[in-house]
């Protein structure tokens, strides 16, 4: 991953972080990492754990920052939530997953895809 791109993401996540919070969400981990790969952020709405795939685009080229979630990539956060909930002893919350897209192209865009899959 280049640089450029690296710094994008983070930026996309900061204003993915900000903007969960300000819709009244706590921020419970961001860019946890184990042996399955990352969750970009973990947050809690009342008794519900979400994890959230961050999406950041800075062109138009190959479509929304969203559309580039994969079935693989479902699969794969899937897989990583389960770990995550078992390393903490979480069996018994309610769980969902959402996608924060950020569309830096022009005026930034966000869009937040409540239980995305």
């Amino acid at each position: 991953m280049t640089l450029q791109r690296r710094r994008l993401g983070i930026r996309g996540e900061n204003i993915a972080a900000s903007y969960l919070q300000k819709k009244g969400l706590r921020i419970v981990e961001r860019n946890y990492r184990c042996r399955l790969g990352e969750i970009d952020i973990i947050a809690r709405d009342g008794g519900c754990l979400i994890f959230v795939e961050v999406r950041t685009k800075s062109t138009r080229t190959f479509g929304l920052p969203q559309e580039s979630i994969t079935a693989a990539k479902v699969r794969k956060l899937r897989r990583l939530a389960q770990y995550y909930l078992v390393q903490r002893s979480m069996g018994e919350l309610n769980v969902r997953f959402d996608v924060v897209a950020v569309n830096c192209v022009e005026d930034m865009q966000i869009t937040h895809i409540e239980n995305a899959f």
